[in-house]
């Protein structure tokens, strides 16, 4: 069965250009999950053949989709189906380990981390008194290489004992210092990307994204944990598990 044979043809009677309408019959194929988290896709030539179009029509359409975040281009392998990745507001959990659970490579690229003293919105939101010390961590956050979110966290001071305590994963820092958040409040709002923002994911400015404002609480009762993360809204679902038990 070809490519095509999946996920649908080409039509020679619609006004939307080629390169258009072959990433919407890709983007569909992976929201239908025709296409699953992990398959390839067909090399450019391959694709310009079966579809009988130019490669740059091809190129084009694969980069779009690339942009969104629904393929991911990997050196010396080829292009594989990322897909949307569920984020579930019923558990606790950092971006590493939502990750892992989903078979994908976490990773993290510094833009800054540095000891300080809290600010007066850190005070507040963190319940610290002024010049306690803070540790910040600002970093762009990655799954199989695609950038997928901002993150922006406020730590106190007693929580670890260094930036240099964080290597990937903030919360396996924190479990191993014993200063593991077990409780969080949560906030989640639709935010376009700014100019900056945008450019560190790789989007364009303006693009939809969701902001989630996290006040994380140690086993007894002291606040822990202020972040700001930014997640791409093209690529993560958030959901929720409701009960009324």
């Amino acid at each position: 069965m070809g490519f095509s044979d999946q996920v649908g043809r080409l039509r020679a009677d619609k006004s939307a250009p080629l390169y258009v309408q072959l990433q919407q019959l890709i983007r569909d194929a992976i929201g239908e999950q025709v296409l699953d988290q992990g398959d390839a896709i067909p090399p450019e030539r391959d694709l310009a053949v079966e579809y009988d179009v130019s490669r740059i029509t091809v190129r084009k359409a694969i980069s779009g989709l690339v942009e969104e975040g629904l393929l991911s281009r990997r050196r010396g392998a080829g292009t594989f189906v990322v897909g949307r990745v569920e984020k579930s507001f019923s558990k606790l959990s950092s971006f590493t380990e939502d990750m892992a659970a989903r078979g994908r490579v976490a990773s993290s690229s510094w833009i800054s981390r540095a000891a300080g003293q809290v600010s007066p919105e850190e005070a507040m939101a963190l319940g610290l008194s002024p010049g306690a010390p803070v540790l910040r961590f600002a970093r762009i956050r990655y799954a199989d290489e695609v950038p997928m979110a901002l993150e922006f966290s406020t730590i106190a001071g007693y929580c670890l004992a260094s930036v240099d305590a964080v290597d990937n994963s903030l919360y396996a820092a924190l479990e191993k210092a014993g200063t593991r958040p077990v409780r969080a409040l949560q906030r989640l709002r639709a935010v376009p990307f700014t100019g900056e923002h945008a450019k560190m994911l790789g989007v364009d400015p303006g693009h939809a994204g969701l902001l989630i404002e996290r006040r994380a609480f140690l086993r007894d009762g002291r606040p822990a944990e202020v972040t700001r993360s930014y997640y791409r809204g093209d690529a993560y679902d958030f959901v929720a598990e409701l009960s009324d038990i």
